[in-house]
């Protein structure tokens, strides 16, 4: 079973309900060797409905005192399929990390 670590919105449970029709269970994990930052939202309309100027996003620092706090889930093929969709309308891609569990995670990160 797929791992999906969350840094962002996919942990709410209403985008969580809207994206895959259920809550997801988590447990609380670290991105090591990245920061927390910031994508500026291009498109004004976009910007209005979600009310904020920024994406979260998460940039690689390569060092070990970096971390990102965040919230790994167990999900199904076809809910990270689902996942993938959500995250394109953004401009996001899903890379493999590992996480400071000792776990590998598919995380999306901002595709510049």
């Amino acid at each position: 079973m797929p791992r999906l670590f969350s840094y962002g919105t996919l942990q709410h449970e209403e985008v969580q309900i809207s994206t895959f029709g259920r809550k997801l269970d988590g447990e609380k994990d670290l991105l090591i060797g990245y920061e927390p930052s910031l994508v500026r939202i291009p498109d004004p309309e976009v910007a209005m409905r979600l009310q904020r100027l920024h994406h979260d996003n998460v940039k690689h620092t390569g060092d070990d005192w970096s971390s990102v706090q965040g919230t790994v889930f167990d999900v199904t093929d076809d809910e990270l399929a689902k996942a993938d969709t959500f995250e394109a309308q953004y401009n996001y891609k899903r890379i493999s990390v590992p996480l400071a569990s000792g776990n590998e995670a598919w995380v999306y990160v901002h595709a510049d």
